[in-house]
């Protein structure tokens, strides 16, 4: 799977301009969150990679289902073996397009709204999705930062009757991705 991932970055680098900036991350940070009045249930995940080619808009990210990291480990092994089956769907996928790139300036520094819209792939089911983050740039670098919402439903992950008060129908995702030129 890393090679896929490793493929898909250098053809969303090779298909840009010469003249583009491609920005990489090989660790990015995703957190997701699930409330319930019965309990909090919180991932961490610090190995998500990332590529975005300033020019086209063109945005990948690549998380390992495996790298999230819970508190409990019976919360992290439920997740991988019975909720996202991280065996069979070894990673998720979003493959999209800032669609208002003409308003960000990767030559100045400065907070940039950013709307993004793609394909988001999660226990193997892929959702169109649009949402906003905000990108800043600083001395070469774009952080990247997004709030949003996830049903659960959406993607057939299927929650056990057993723990169904535990887990909410939609997780709250968090992005947080510090990408750096890429130098040839």
């Amino acid at each position: 799977m890393k090679k896929t991932l490793n493929l898909l970055l250098l053809l969303l680098l090779m298909a840009s301009s010469v003249t583009a900036q491609r920005y990489i991350t090989k660790n990015g940070y995703i957190r997701f969150f699930s409330s319930t009045p019965v309990e909090d249930i919180k991932a961490h995940n610090r190995q998500v990679q990332a590529a975005l080619n300033s020019e086209t808009g063109e945005v990948v990210f690549k998380v390992l289902m495996k790298s999230f990291s819970f508190k409990k480990a019976l919360m992290q092994e439920h997740f991988n073996e019975k909720f996202v089956e991280s065996d069979k769907y070894p990673n998720s996928t979003l493959k999209g397009k800032i669609t208002n790139i003409d308003e960000i300036d990767f030559t100045k520094n400065g907070e940039y709204p950013a709307k993004v819209g793609g394909k988001l792939t999660i226990h193997g089911v892929t959702n169109s999705i649009k949402e906003e983050g905000t990108l800043t740039v600083e001395g070469g670098t774009v952080h990247a930062q997004a709030e949003f919402m996830v049903t659960v439903a959406d993607y057939d992950i299927k929650i056990p009757s057993s723990v169904r008060e535990n887990i909410a129908k939609e997780v709250k995702v968090t992005v947080d991705c510090k990408l750096k030129k890429f130098k040839k």
